[in-house]
């Protein structure tokens, strides 16, 4: 009896083990507050791709703030001289991109934002500066991100973020640029 006992919670012992285990492995993070508001999402999106050199993204909660079918859209110059644009799955961005932001550091910081927000739908153009590592004072890129979200009425989603970096023949406007 006392054999069939022992057997009986060691049984049991293991079976929780691997349950609590395999659930802690399966456990998703709430990433719930991250689109709750325009502002939030925003936030979330800038603080998700920064990091130092050698510092991981959460590339989960990167693709949590986008819409299924979102694209992220960089517009600039080609080798040729011409304007164009890419258009890139969020998956395609972190395979792209991914380890470049962390082979290289980069912090993506935003220095002024103008709103427009119609119902269920938003436009944010968002200009930002670009440093390698958070103890900068200079960037090395400035640019503007139009963002495009859509609100199902459970929660925010970027549809699109379309991009261009500035340069001496493109600066950004100064309506664009922090007042004051």
């Amino acid at each position: 009896m006392k054999k069939l006992l022992l057997v009986s919670l060691l049984a049991i012992f293991t079976s929780y083990n691997m349950l609590s285990q395999e659930t802690e492995n399966t456990k998703e993070k709430d990433y719930s507050s991250s689109v709750s508001s325009i502002n939030a999402i925003i936030t979330n999106l800038y603080a998700v791709i920064s990091g130092e050199k050698a510092q991981e993204r959460d590339w989960e909660h990167f693709k949590f703030l986008f819409h299924p079918s979102a694209k992220l859209i960089p517009a600039g110059k080609t080798p040729e001289g011409k304007i164009a644009a890419r258009h890139l799955s969020p998956q395609d961005y972190i395979k792209t991109s991914g380890a470049w932001l962390v082979e290289n550091g980069f912090f993506e910081v935003e220095i002024n934002r103008e709103v427009q927000e119609f119902g269920n739908i938003a436009h944010v153009f968002s200009t930002y500066q670009a440093y390698r590592s958070a103890g900068e004072t200079e960037p090395f890129m400035r640019g503007i991100n139009s963002i495009q979200l859509l609100n199902d009425g459970e929660r925010w989603w970027i549809l699109n973020v379309y991009w261009t970096q500035e340069n001496e023949s493109n600066p950004i406007p100064k309506q664009y640029l922090p007042r004051g």
